[in-house]
């Protein structure tokens, strides 16, 4: 121990600039898990954080709300599975929208029953009480925010009001409201006055007490062959987009995960080859091999964990609920944990070739060096 700190003590430096190397390496990793979370989010947060645990598709809707249409066969199938305690149509669909002048996309998912399809959660104000209400994301509306759909050719407009805002509810990277039927079909007439009808894209399904949300799932796809019922977790896990996300990540990180060891490996390899008379010299006079390996494997630890340090500090400074674009970005505690010990431990397998070296010293190298 004494060996170990004595040494950082002499050269700051060095050691300090292989803990920064090593909190820049820990911070990027963070964030850019960060951005893959805050992207998933944006993508499927409408319905993973909504409340039917059940979540009906058509079989050729490839799990996408916009992309389904449940026929009134299919729904009748689904409605007749024994084990479902409600069931709701949803239909969602993306409109021009404009909020005090500005104007945007948005989707606007209406369902019938306000007990299933909507957020669980509400991080402010109200649940709809009445037609033309809604409950918006809370990064894109506010309280009180008046959404005009902007209609088309003589059609006129309608308003709705955000009466509540949810967190993590995006759906498809935009600014999401979630309404009644009734104003959703009149947003569609809106923009589209001579659609003939307006189609059921989904059913969202709450199981009857006892029933397992994946058992009721295989009941209706058994029921209905035409219908690709699935929980919400894997609804939100399996949409489009998602499964490529993350692999383009992992593949990140797994760069990250060669890079730690061979960063730190290489490091101190190099101190151990600068010092190793002096490292003969320590056995020479009885210090022991243990002693030695003790004292790198203290140097690897310590250096590491404060790099540790200084890149979750960095991690915590731009995650505080910060935004980039429509993506927002949370300091997730498990995820430093994992990566914090993952790190430390890819440290200490980086730094084996230098204790490999330090248990090889024999004590009469000091006796018969260039010279002797």
């Amino acid at each position: 121990m004494f060996l170990a700190f004595n040494e950082i003590r002499r050269g700051p430096v060095r050691f300090s600039l292989l803990a920064l190397a090593i909190g820049l390496l820990l911070f990027l990793v963070l964030f850019q898990q960060a951005i893959q979370n805050g992207l998933i989010t944006s993508f499927v947060g409408a319905l993973r954080n909504q409340s039917a645990p059940v979540i009906v598709y058509s079989l050729d809707g490839q799990r996408t709300l916009q992309g389904s249409t449940i026929s009134e066969e299919v729904e009748a199938s689904i409605r007749s599975v024994d084990g479902i305690d409600a069931a709701a149509r949803v239909d969602q669909a993306t409109f021009t929208v404009r909020v005090d002048d500005e104007t945007s996309d948005a989707s606007i998912l209406g369902t019938e029953d306000p007990s299933l399809g909507r957020p669980a959660e509400l991080s402010g104000g109200r649940a709809p009480e009445a037609e033309g209400e809604a409950i918006g994301s809370d990064t894109d509306f506010a309280v009180g925010d008046e959404v005009t759909v902007v209609a088309g050719g003589d059609a006129d407009p309608i308003t709705i009001e955000v009466v509540g805002v949810a967190r993590d509810v995006q759906l498809s990277v935009e600014p999401t409201l979630f309404t009644d039927l009734a104003t959703y079909e009149a947003a569609v007439r809106a923009v589209n006055p001579r659609a003939p009808t307006v189609p059921v894209n989904a059913i969202f399904v709450r199981p009857a007490d006892g029933v397992d949300p994946s058992e009721l799932a295989d009941r209706i796809n058994e029921a209905a062959p035409d219908a690709d019922a699935v929980t919400r977790e894997v609804a939100a896990d399996t949409a489009p987009g998602v499964a490529q996300v993350r692999q383009s990540f992992q593949i990140i990180f797994a760069l990250y995960a060669m890079v730690v060891p061979l960063v730190t490996g290489l490091f101190f390899l190099i101190i151990t080859l600068q010092k190793a008379r002096s490292l003969t010299l320590l056995r020479a006079m009885g210090a022991r091999t243990g002693t030695l390996a003790g004292a790198l494997v203290t140097q690897v630890v310590a250096v590491t964990v404060a790099g540790i340090v200084a890149g979750v500090g960095l991690y915590a400074l731009v995650t505080g609920g910060a935004q980039i674009g429509g993506l927002t970005l949370r300091f997730d505690p498990t995820l430093v944990a994992v990566w914090a010990a993952g790190f430390l431990l890819l440290a200490v397998v980086g730094s084996l070739a230098s204790l490999r070296r330090v248990l090889r010293i024999d004590p009469i190298d000091a006796t018969t060096g260039p010279g002797t």
